[in-house]
């Protein structure tokens, strides 16, 4: 079992999110909003860390006077590459459960719901797959990038615990695994998670992927063109700095969606099992 979600003492919070962020002035704001009134919902303290990636265009300004429903704070990042801005946000974590997901908000955020309750149960590292079967993926036709993507995961299943998407946005992870592998981490690119994941999966954790809606929202700094072929000299770096190939190890099998509402604050009910056999904490009933 995971550690039980309640409220601390301290008022120290239980879930951090990072979000990286470079040149995001325009779109920052309603993805913020969307963020902290989703966390608000949610009987669990949450904050939010906001790395402004060295932007030039008043990103950090709307951070540092952002006034919402969660506590958001701001981590200044000079050294360009979303990795880099990962990196630094996870290593400003303290929270026992942390993760990470882009500006855009291009992942629905219904997913973390289950997100949530799989860290609950213990799963050590879960991430959002728009190549998941119950995944609903919108606007992400390009077929150069489409067939990008499928051969950039099929090379690097080995390392990151045989997951079929390493690129999706949305990843969360217990909090002393996620620092221990950011502190590893050396690659400052797109290519960043193939590593993140890499050196968790080299720590004995598991990956359980999970089904996720998905919009392309324009305004994206990935280019197929310009990123390319840097992406490719940082995977190979990461399999040289790997030392060794690891074996493929099939990923956790998806948990069906589950509304967690009110399910955080400390309860004394008998869990219910899952059509899986998989234990989790009763919800609460709609009505």
């Amino acid at each position: 079992m995971g550690r039980p979600f309640g409220t601390r003492r301290d008022r120290s919070p239980l879930l951090e999110i990072v979000v990286p962020a470079y040149n995001e002035a325009d779109r920052l704001p309603e993805g913020l909003g969307v963020l902290c009134d989703k966390l608000a919902g949610l009987q669990v303290r949450a904050e939010v860390i906001v790395v402004d990636n060295a932007s030039t265009d008043g990103t950090g300004e709307i951070v540092r006077f952002w006034r919402g429903p969660v506590p958001v704070r701001l981590v200044r990042c000079e050294r360009r590459g979303k990795g880099a801005a990962v990196r630094a946000g996870l290593l400003e974590t303290r929270a026992p459960y942390v993760g990470f997901m882009d500006a855009d908000m291009a992942t629905d955020l219904a997913a973390l719901d289950e997100a949530i309750v799989l860290l609950r149960e213990g799963r050590p590292v879960v991430v959002g797959s728009r190549r998941h079967g119950r995944s609903v993926v919108q606007g992400y036709a390009l077929p150069l990038r489409r067939l990008g993507a499928i051969a950039f995961n099929r090379a690097v299943r080995d390392l990151v615990g045989g997951i079929a998407d390493t690129q999706c946005g949305f990843k969360f992870f217990d909090g002393p695994l996620a620092r221990a592998a950011a502190a590893d981490l050396r690659t400052d690119g797109f290519s960043f998670d193939v590593e993140l994941l890499a050196h968790c999966v080299r720590r004995g954790a598991s990956v359980t992927a999970i089904p996720v809606v998905w919009r392309d929202r324009p305004g994206s700094t990935f280019s197929v063109r310009r990123h390319s072929l840097q992406c490719l000299l940082d995977l190979t770096r990461i399999r040289l700095r790997a030392g060794f190939r690891l074996p493929a190890v099939p990923a956790a099998p998806a948990l069906p969606v589950v509304p967690v509402r009110a399910m955080f604050a400390d309860s004394k009910a008998d869990p219910v099992v899952l059509d899986n056999g998989l234990p989790s904490t009763p919800t609460a009933q709609s009505g």
